[in-house]
């Protein structure tokens, strides 16, 4: 019967970090809205890190309206390492998302 309380207890700490959350909904490398997952965006920024290993970069982007999304910085996965190769920190971008993934990334 100990077990009860103690379940309890769990779900009453672990609801507030699940609502803080709300609202950041398909954002970065986690996913794109579905409309969104199946055609590529464009957007602009500047990469603020680059981890090759990893296969992601850090972009500051100006707001994209096709996904209904305000300026911010935001990892992104890459979709193929050698979009990486020429890219530097600090360097101002143009980008395309395909399905929340960098699939084009161009210096501006």
């Amino acid at each position: 019967m100990k077990f009860l309380p103690v379940l309890a207890a769990a779900l009453a700490l672990a609801t507030p970090a699940v609502a803080q959350h709300g609202g950041h909904e398909g954002h970065g490398a986690h996913a794109a809205p579905a409309a969104a997952a199946a055609q590529s965006v464009r957007g602009t920024g500047v990469l603020k890190a680059i981890d090759a290993r990893g296969g992601a970069v850090t972009i500051a982007h100006d707001p994209i309206p096709a996904l209904n999304w305000g300026a911010m910085t935001m990892p992104f996965k890459v979709a193929h390492p050698a979009l990486l190769k020429a890219a530097a920190v600090g360097d101002k971008v143009a980008f395309e998302l395909k399905g929340g993934r960098v699939v084009a990334l161009k210096k501006r």
